[in-house]
């Protein structure tokens, strides 16, 4: 091997590990209708993304802690618990063509009947809710999508509120790990 031939080969072997730490890039944004309002659904449910999913957002507390209030009229992390689940089983009901059952119109009772002892349920059926409304999307043909989008997209955007609303709270009340990727 020559001089040059053993440069070039140790040139390489050196870069190695940079090349081995380079970010892999960016899995390219989804390019249809159902496509993004999944991404949407699964961002506000467990697939982390700049902020926080559902399930990172209510993981990891005590139904004491779910309880907490900061004194100043604002709601508990179980009571918006309670508030996203109550709207995401009605809205993926009336999506399924389903009726939902009689509800009052008082927004302040989809916050109010939270109780501690519902927590640990509470939080199976955040999660359990928000898997039933990606495989309802996913299995949905593209007509069905079409004519219930706005409504896919507010169960995400709302989510996504309440979900900052949650992390919020746990700051103030000490309980938010920020590796978990809200400092």
């Amino acid at each position: 091997m020559n001089k040059i031939s053993l440069n070039l080969s140790l040139l390489a072997l050196c870069s190695l590990p940079f090349a081995a730490s380079a970010q892999a890039p960016a899995p390219e944004p989804p390019t249809t209708l159902k496509a993004v309002l999944l991404e949407q659904l699964r961002t506000t449910h467990n697939s982390q993304d700049w902020f926080a999913s559902g399930n990172t957002a209510i993981h990891g507390i005590t139904a004491e802690q779910a309880r907490w209030t900061d004194g100043k009229g604002n709601h508990s992390v179980g009571q918006l618990t309670y508030h996203l689940v109550f709207w995401n089983k009605r809205s993926l009901l009336k999506f399924k063509g389903e009726t939902p059952a009689k509800f009052s119109g008082n927004n302040d009772e989809t916050f109010n009947n939270f109780t501690p002892q519902q927590w640990d349920d509470l939080v199976k059926q955040f999660d359990q809710g928000m898997t039933e409304w990606e495989n309802a999307v996913e299995a949905a043909d593209d007509a069905t999508i079409a004519k219930n989008a706005s409504l896919i997209a507010h169960i995400g955007t709302h989510n996504a509120y309440h979900i900052g609303q949650i992390v919020f709270v746990r700051k103030e009340q000490g309980s938010w790990d920020p590796a978990k990727g809200v400092k």
